[in-house]
C-alpha cells in the first residue's frame, strides 16, 4: 500500500478530547466533557460549593440539591445538552472543581441556556473562562449559535464573565439579569484575550482537533 492509498486518519471527536492545561497560577487541571456517569462527581462538586456560591448558581443555598437537579445536570448527550467539567489533576484525589453547561431550548434549535459554577477555592484563577472556551467551541460544532444567560443581579463575577464575552444585555427583572451570548462572538473575544494563556491552550487543542 502506498502513502496515497492509506485511509484518511479520522479526527477525534470533540467529546473524546481531554485538555490538560494550567490555571493562571499554574495549577494543573484537566478539562473534559461531562457524561451521565459523572452524577456522583456533580453531587460532590455541588456539596463543596459555599452557600453563597450555590445560591448564585442555583438560586438556592441548600447544601444538597434534589436528585432531579443532579440528574438533569448529568443528562448530557453532547448535542442538546453540552457540558464540560474540570478536575484538579495535582490535588489529592483529583476532585471536580468546576462545570459549565449549555442546554438547547428545543431539539435542533440554535438557542440554548448557559450556566457555570466553580468551587470557591478555584475562583479568580481563569477556570470559568477556560471551561467556557471549551463549551463554546463544542456549541459551535453542534450548531448552537446563541446562549441565554440568566443570573442573579448581584452575581458580579458572572456579569464580568459574560460581558467579557461580548454578551448583550437583554433585560433585568425581579433581581435576575438576562444576557444573550453569541457563540461565535464569544469565541472571538476569548481568542483576542492576550492575558489568558490557559484559554488559548484550550482553544488550540480543540480547534486543532477539529481540523
Amino acid at each position: 500500500m502506498t502513502g496515497t492509498d492509506r485511509p484518511a486518519r479520522l479526527a477525534p471527536r470533540i467529546e473524546d478530547i481531554a485538555v490538560h492545561c494550567a490555571l493562571n497560577d499554574g495549577t494543573a487541571v484537566c478539562l473534559r466533557t461531562i457524561t451521565p456517569d459523572d452524577a456522583p462527581l456533580i453531587r460532590e462538586g455541588i456539596a463543596k460549593l459555599s452557600a453563597e456560591s450555590r445560591y448564585l448558581r442555583f438560586f438556592s443555598p441548600a447544601p444538597v440539591l434534589p436528585d432531579a437537579v443532579v440528574a438533569r445536570l448529568a443528562d448530557v448527550d453532547g448535542h442538546d445538552h453540552i457540558a464540560w467539567g474540570a478536575i484538579c489533576t495535582e490535588c489529592p484525589g483529583q476532585p471536580p472543581i468546576g462545570a459549565v453547561h449549555a442546554v438547547r431550548h428545543c431539539h435542533d434549535g440554535r438557542v440554548g441556556e448557559f450556566s457555570v459554577a466553580v468551587l470557591d477555592a478555584f475562583q479568580g484563577r481563569g477556570l470559568a473562562r477556560m471551561m467556557t472556551a471549551a463549551l463554546l467551541v463544542h456549541c459551535h460544532a453542534e450548531g448552537l449559535d446563541v446562549l441565554d444567560v440568566h443570573m442573579l443581579s448581584e452575581n458580579a463575577a458572572a456579569r464580568r464573565l459574560v460581558k467579557s464575552l461580548d454578551a448583550a444585555w437583554a433585560g433585568e427583572s425581579a433581581g435576575v439579569a438576562d444576557y444573550k451570548l453569541d457563540v461565535a462572538a464569544g469565541i472571538a473575544a476569548l481568542r483576542a484575550d492576550g492575558d489568558a494563556p490557559g484559554v488559548h491552550d484550550v482553544l488550540r487543542v480543540l480547534e486543532e482537533a477539529g481540523g
